[in-house]
């Protein structure tokens, strides 16, 4: 596999798939294709924009008549589609997005995407048609939770996520995402795990914009399947985080009163910036209780400001008089996602949602 995903996009894999389709459509101009594709540009270009890149390009050289096109495509996606890796066969449902949206293409559309996401998600491809037409595309939607093949459910859940990372947002969902639930009800005891885990998503991004709603319907969701419990708790994750309290009592963690924090400290009073720091605590359970330990870094920002972070220890349950004793690590070594500046940090020790004391710390430059 290639250390990038979008070197998965690169001059072999995009020769075989010209390759493939000359052989199912002669007229195929396979050189220009690839010159087309290859461009001066190309080294410098991302994934998406590296997919973007080749469903243009195939739109120059496949037939104008754009079901002709589909039709060569469904050829090479059926027939020849074994060899595609999941991310580099994406190119298909973009193909869509990019040439399929006139009125006129609807129907071929939407019958492309629901075959070409059993082999490569057509998430995103869906989405400028969710914005053009919302009603006639959760009809769709609807109609995609009930079909038999579980990458064609999850792309019901995930197609009209709100906040779908890489994908467009759905503005309206966010401010109203009540058209979203007769989807998640309907997914709610799925028996695919990506389908679940697609609901849980989608519950996760609702819970940002509606926690109200979120908590509701975990509340009304909750204790009756296996399935839709896990679902409650993975789409939760952000509520418990934040220790919003009607969510952290419906999965048991009602406050930290029964609870006594002993000896929180750091291991240092400072650290260098690629270093990690140590804490430590200890609890003890005066009642038995069910325990949610996390923690909070303060980070400081590039603009010298604070923004905290949340990170779970674990979840437990305590007998009376029951002693634990914790010590945690983490990293401030400079990672994809996260840079770090110097200046006074700060570690939040968090119990069931409530603070139970801070410990601050210099991180250095040098």
């Amino acid at each position: 596999m290639p250390d990038l995903l979008k070197d998965m996009y690169n001059p072999e894999s995009i020769q075989k798939l010209a390759s493939d389709i000359r052989a199912v459509y002669p007229a195929f101009q396979t050189d220009t294709f690839l010159t087309s594709v290859l461009d001066e540009t190309w080294s410098t270009l991302e994934l998406k924009a590296r997919g973007r890149q080749i469903s243009i390009a195939l739109g120059k050289y496949l037939p104008a008549d754009y079901s002709e096109a589909i039709g060569i495509i469904d050829q090479i996606v059926m027939n020849y589609g074994t060899w595609l890796d999941g991310f580099f066969a994406m190119v298909f449902p973009d193909f869509v997005e990019v040439h399929g949206q006139d009125e006129a293409h609807w129907d071929i559309s939407l019958a492309a995407l629901e075959r070409y996401t059993q082999y490569a998600s057509a998430e995103f491809a869906v989405r400028p048609f969710l914005i053009q037409d919302q009603d006639r595309m959760m009809a769709q939607m609807a109609a995609w939770s009930k079909h038999e093949n579980d990458s064609v459910r999850r792309l019901a859940s995930e197609g009209c996520r709100p906040a779908l990372p890489w994908g467009q947002a759905l503005n309206s969902f966010k401010q109203d995402p009540t058209p979203i639930l007769p989807i998640l009800e309907q997914l709610k005891t799925d028996p695919s795990i990506w389908v679940r885990k697609s609901v849980a998503n989608n519950l996760n991004d609702i819970s940002k914009t509606h926690p109200d709603l979120v908590a509701t319907l975990a509340k009304k969701w909750s204790g009756k399947h296996e399935h839709t419990d896990w679902i409650i708790k993975h789409g939760c994750r952000t509520l418990l985080k934040q220790g919003n309290r009607a969510v952290l009592a419906l999965f048991g963690y009602d406050g930290a009163a029964s609870v006594d924090i002993q000896n929180l400290t750091l291991e240092a009073s400072s650290i260098s910036r690629g270093e990690s720091i140590a804490f430590s605590f200890s609890l003890t359970a005066k009642e038995p209780i069910k325990v949610r330990l996390e923690y909070g870094v303060d980070y400081v920002k590039a603009n010298g400001k604070r923004s905290r972070k949340i990170f779970q220890i674990s979840e437990v349950t305590c007998k009376k008089n029951e002693q634990r004793a914790y010590t945690r690590n983490h990293s401030f070594a400079d990672v994809s996602v996260r840079k770090h500046y110097p200046g006074l940090h700060s570690i939040t020790l968090i119990v069931n949602g409530i603070e139970q004391g801070t410990l601050d710390f210099e991180l250095r430059a040098d």
